[in-house]
């Protein structure tokens, strides 16, 4: 009989049944959230958010060039126009979740 989990019942496997022994799980404290909680800094949030903010105006703007070069955006004044409108605007919404997650204040120290 192996001897794997042989700590767990004192060093011994020879109990009836040891063969259908299944190691017992590990017992947690109840789920406290406040506890297990990862503040992180402003200072750290802002840095990430202006890494990701500009990700994202970079990725947007070869995207809205890459659309904007197609033959059927450039035959059409008025959808160039809405087009130029849209994309001008358009990474703003995508943005504001992230600008408000780098400008929430900093949890209060316990």
């Amino acid at each position: 009989m192996g001897h794997c989990h042989a700590w767990l019942y004192g060093g011994r496997l020879d109990r009836p049944g040891a063969a259908l022994i299944v190691a017992p799980a590990f017992r947690r404290k109840a789920h406290n959230p406040a506890a297990i909680q990862f503040s992180m800094k402003i200072r750290t949030r802002k840095f990430i958010g202006t890494i990701g903010l500009l990700i994202l105006v970079v990725v947007w703007s070869l995207l809205g060039m890459t659309i904007a070069q197609t033959p059927w955006l450039a035959s059409s004044k008025l959808a160039q126009g809405i087009f130029y409108v849209v994309a001008g605007l358009g990474w703003v919404l995508p943005a504001m979740p992230l600008i408000s997650w780098m400008s929430r204040p900093d949890a209060p120290s316990a």
